[in-house]
């Protein structure tokens, strides 16, 4: 059987690729999530406040895979940027022993994809995440945090187009912890664990599969106000798709790479930047992605 990107890319036009092009920075088909915009302490939230963070998320591609991992015979070419605003409300209250939280996420997309020298661009609001309920622990050498979001189809979408939006709501739960390796919290170990559940999308009538996103991270704190580590990112689709004319294969992408933490006391600022390889990929673009965030404490 063929694979979807195989089938897709045998129709010979671009217009025949719905799943690359509404994919978002690292593209998947079936996620709304993208992997590698978390890293070293991803698990660990801050002490109560309101914050505003900004995630500027760049991904390129020079090649797509098969479900077995290997190349496609086709010239293709991905440039995705994706600009995130997020304000996040840490309250003082407790549930179940931990700080309530909540936060919201919108995103703005710039999408060029070129296929055998066929390229589209589009720029645009894609779909915006809210997440009403966040629970976050701190122990005297770990941190924990569990949540529920939801993805709106905010975007605009098109079946075979460079649009942001995906065309289905989603669902997704968080869960993930932080380790601290020594007394003084120099090292940690960090995994935050994110599981989607996808509602049919618009268009193809066609239920994406389940998905699962692990990033991780192990890092050391040089000075007080610097970190440094490796991080990574592993993606699966758990599921199969469903529906009429619905795919057999699960797309799949595994990343590595390094990071660097600032905070900056005078201004209340921390900076990440992190860089992530993927290694392998199945049924999907194979390629780089590059996260800068900023954080704004109010």
């Amino acid at each position: 059987m063929k694979t979807k990107l195989q089938t897709i890319l045998c129709a010979g036009a671009l217009l025949a690729l719905p799943s690359i092009l509404q994919a978002g920075p690292s593209p998947s088909f079936t996620s709304h999530y993208v992997p590698g915009v978390e890293g070293i302490k991803a698990a660990s939230l801050p002490p109560p406040g309101f914050y505003l963070r900004d995630y500027n998320a760049f991904y390129t591609a020079d090649r797509v895979n098969f479900a077995n991992g290997d190349k496609i015979p086709v010239d293709f070419d991905a440039f995705i940027y994706a600009n995130v605003i997020r304000g996040i409300w840490v309250s003082d209250w407790h549930v179940l022993g931990g700080n309530f939280a909540a936060d919201v996420l919108v995103p703005l997309q710039y999408t060029s994809i070129s296929i055998n020298g066929a390229r589209q661009s589009r720029f645009g609001l894609a779909d915006i995440c809210v997440e009403p309920a966040v629970l976050s622990w701190h122990g005297d050498r770990w941190d924990a945090a569990l949540a529920y979001a939801f993805w709106a189809p905010t975007g605009e979408s098109e079946l075979g187009s460079a649009k942001p939006g995906k065309g289905f709501w989603g669902h997704m739960i968080t869960a993930g912890a932080t380790v601290y390796l020594d007394k003084e919290k120099t090292w940690a170990v960090s995994a935050l664990n994110r599981y989607e559940l996808n509602h049919e999308e618009k268009d193809t009538h066609i239920t994406p599969g389940n998905q699962w996103t692990l990033e991780w991270g192990i890092s050391k704190s040089i000075k007080p106000t610097i970190d440094v580590g490796v991080v990574g990112y592993y993606q699966l689709q758990t599921t199969k798709d469903s529906g009429a004319g619905a795919s057999d294969n699960r797309d799949e992408v595994v990343a590595v790479g390094p990071e660097v933490n600032v905070f900056w006391p005078s201004v209340k600022l921390f900076t990440s930047l992190r860089y992530n390889y993927e290694l392998m990929a199945k049924d999907r673009p194979q390629g780089h992605t590059i996260a800068l965030t900023l954080t704004k404490i109010f």
